[in-house]
């Protein structure tokens, strides 16, 4: 078992909603076994150059020939490999003559069905460990000069005796099996996740592994806008669009690119949800009308809020607001041609929702990708959705958007509604965006801001005594979170100097009315999430 959050348990499936495209060109395939870190592996092969796709875990050996794969990577998964209904693939992939490299699950699965056994380990491993490499792996190639390499692992289970004709080329203090390699043959296996950015040397035991896979063609980011072009002109036709837009990196990039394929036919909508943070709404106008955007502003703050009355339960506020933003869209759009909703979703939503290519487990609904009614008049239509947020950033710039604009830090889709814990209301709602805008105020003076990838407050649903001008006072506690991350698959919380918490600390206590004790989160994802709800 390779993977967190097991929440809630999903059987293994063959279905694969992403169109699969016969590629001309030499590629690395990853067999999808349900791992949060499915599309992570595939982001990190193509940030080496490298075309990678994922398939089903199921796809039958003579199938992959289609893809003209140079190399195998198998995934992690949630599952066990001797667990009842486990993955299992077509064990055709290991006489195809070409590399294989499977990453935790894939590992063990590698183990189970060549004669090694694999058990229930006494102690997981969870997070950053140490292992001790062989020099004589070329996975290792170049990383021979420290005898001890930070890795990350996740994982509840170990390989307690190799198969036959295999070596152990890494080891750490929890898993004398950290990395194996076939004796003759060009199979591999890392206990450990090298796609992750906390494995310090991973990307260079990737890079070793294409060079292994002697993969010639190269993959850039220009030829992924090129496409994406031709496939919304194709799929949209001469259908109208109307687009989801919030002023954030993503729906920004997704309205540029749907633009530049259809033109006018894209109609751009900004909704007022009511829970944005303080003068968000004129702020992302502007920004639109500076880039010649064709927006019309909606304020359905009112609406919003009346449907989140009561309502404490993350994911059906989630579901509220998903459910909601497609109501206004569709009353807008109503009588109207429109065909299609335009969303800025990524690939980590898609993943934390729900799996549509592997067994993966359900973290959390997001509002563009979980709270989608099963019956919607207008289809979906999501350019991004293949892609991670530092990708989504470099496009931008590819296709000239302004810099301030791409480096806004991430804010969620359903807004302040899951950064206050517990029931929303106008008190909570104002409480939590004038601590925002302080906490936001003061790291943006600091030298941190361009550093940290996330940084906001939340305001929980707990009340402590404290003592505020000789009185007594029984109020709200307001969190602090700040985090660094590449791919907002893994973070981990910034070190933020004593100073400036100290300073965040005060000012909110002092000025915020309603709240008298501060506290910050230092749980890094995972575990955690990076937000809270």
């Amino acid at each position: 078992m390779c993977t967190m959050f097991l929440y809630q348990k999903r059987p293994p499936t063959t279905d694969w909603s992403f169109e699969q495209k016969q590629i001309m060109f030499e590629s690395i395939v990853i067999l999808d076994f349900g791992s949060q870190y499915t599309q992570l592996i595939s982001r990190r092969i193509r940030e080496l150059g490298v075309y990678s796709q994922i398939i089903p875990f199921s796809t039958p050996a003579e199938k992959i020939k289609e893809f003209n794969a140079k190399g195998i990577i198998l995934s992690g998964s949630p599952y066990s490999v001797y667990q009842k209904g486990a993955p299992k693939p077509d064990n055709g992939i290991f006489s195809l003559g070409i590399p294989v490299l499977g990453i935790c699950y894939g590992m063990q699965y590698i183990t189970n069905t060549m004669g090694g056994v694999v058990q229930r380990s006494k102690q997981r491993e969870y997070g950053r460990a140490e292992v001790e490499i062989s020099c004589k792996s070329p996975l290792f190639r170049d990383m021979c000069g420290d005898a001890r390499h930070t890795v990350w692992m996740s994982h509840s289970d170990r390989i307690e005796r190799i198969p036959a004709e295999f070596e152990i080329i890494a080891s750490s203090a929890n898993s004398p099996v950290a990395a194996f390699q076939h004796t003759t043959r060009p199979i591999f296996g890392l206990q450990f996740h090298p796609e992750v950015s906390h494995t310090v040397e991973g990307m260079r035991i990737l890079g070793n592994f294409i060079q292994r896979c002697n993969v010639t063609q190269k993959w850039n980011l220009g030829e992924f806008i090129d496409t994406a072009i031709n496939d919304i002109k194709s799929t949209v036709g001469e259908d109208l669009v109307i687009g989801a837009i919030s002023g954030g990196v993503d729906s920004t990039v997704a309205s540029v690119i749907t633009q530049r394929a259809i033109g006018n036919r894209l109609k751009l909508l900004f909704i007022n949800n009511g829970l944005l943070r303080e003068n968000e709404s004129e702020e992302v106008m502007a920004v639109f009308k500076s880039m010649q955007l064709n927006v019309r502003y909606v304020d359905a703050s009112g609406v919003f809020l009346n449907r989140l009355k009561h309502v404490t339960d993350p994911e059906k506020k989630r579901k509220i607001i998903g459910k909601t933003f497609i109501d206004v869209f569709e009353k807008y759009a109503s009588g109207k041609a429109f065909k299609w909703l335009l969303q800025g979703t990524l690939y980590p939503d898609v993943i934390e929702s729900t799996s549509h290519i592997g067994p993966s487990q359900t973290i959390k609904s997001h509002h563009n990708v979980g709270g989608l009614p099963s019956r919607m008049r207008l289809k979906v239509l999501e350019p991004l959705r293949l892609l991670f947020k530092d990708e989504v950033r470099s496009i931008g710039g590819i296709l000239g958007i302004p810099g301030h604009i791409l480096s806004r830090q991430p804010f969620p889709g359903p807004g302040l509604s899951i950064r206050i814990l517990g029931e929303i209301n106008k008190q909570h709602i104002d409480i939590l965006r004038k601590a925002d805008r302080i906490v936001r105020t003061e790291i943006e003076k600091s030298s941190f801001s361009a550093t940290l990838w996330q940084y906001f407050a939340v305001l929980l649903p707990v009340k402590t005594v404290g003592i505020m001008g000789d009185e007594r006072t029984y109020e709200n506690v307001v969190a602090i979170r700040a985090v660094n991350s590449s791919d907002a698959m893994t973070a981990d919380w910034s070190r933020l100097p004593y100073e400036l918490l100290d300073k965040l600390s005060s000012r909110i206590i002092s000025e915020v009315v309603g709240v008298n004790r501060v506290v910050y989160d230092i749980s890094s994802k995972p575990p955690s999430t990076i937000e809270w709800e």
